[in-house]
């Protein structure tokens, strides 16, 4: 199997987190060969090694982005570590080929159900209209976009009723074991 990098985007994974942090639980037991850099453990202040980060991408043949999509699009924390650590001459430029050919998956979560990503629905776009940004960033440092896993309606302002914890605990589970089958499939 590939080298497999999975980076948790969430700013607070452990204390405001049900689906994601469900999630990548169960990659961890699905994929324990594989590298997780757990952002908000790793850098909570946002100040990031930046030598140590290329290196680990370097090293990646697949990285995933797990995160949950906040206000359409990265939360914080992934996006300074996306502008500190993908700098021009590393990952895109003349002199920046550290990640061509290297594959990408975006993997997030919503609270808003998937139904409401549509014309005529409240948020009155596609999901696939928010992840532009994310596309282009693939394709400017030449990686290969290689999957996007969604699943939506996890809401964690849901955790106060247990059937709708029960579906969302399903629903995350299923999430991670569609993630990890890409994964072994590359």
């Amino acid at each position: 199997m590939s080298n497999i990098l999975i980076v948790s985007g969430h700013n607070d994974l452990e204390n405001n987190s049900f689906a994601n942090k469900i999630i990548l639980e169960r990659l961890n037991e699905l994929l324990p060969e594989a590298e997780f850099l757990y952002l908000d453990k790793t850098y909570p202040e946002y100040k990031f090694d930046v030598a140590k980060e290329q290196e680990r991408l370097k090293r990646a043949d697949v990285i995933v982005m797990q995160f949950p999509f906040f206000w359409y699009s990265v939360p914080a924390l992934m996006h300074k570590w996306m502008e500190d650590v993908f700098v021009h001459g590393f990952s895109h430029g003349s002199k920046g080929k550290a990640l061509v050919g290297k594959k990408l998956i975006i993997s997030f979560t919503s609270g808003t159900p998937e139904y409401m990503y549509q014309k005529g629905e409240l948020q009155n776009h596609t999901i696939e209209e928010f992840l532009t940004p994310l596309i282009q960033f693939a394709a400017t440092c030449g990686m290969d976009l290689a999957g996007i896993i969604y699943s939506g309606g996890l809401s964690y302002a849901s955790g106060h009723d247990e059937e709708q914890l029960k579906a969302m605990r399903e629903k995350a589970i299923k999430h991670a074991e569609k993630l990890a089958e890409k994964l072994k499939s590359l």
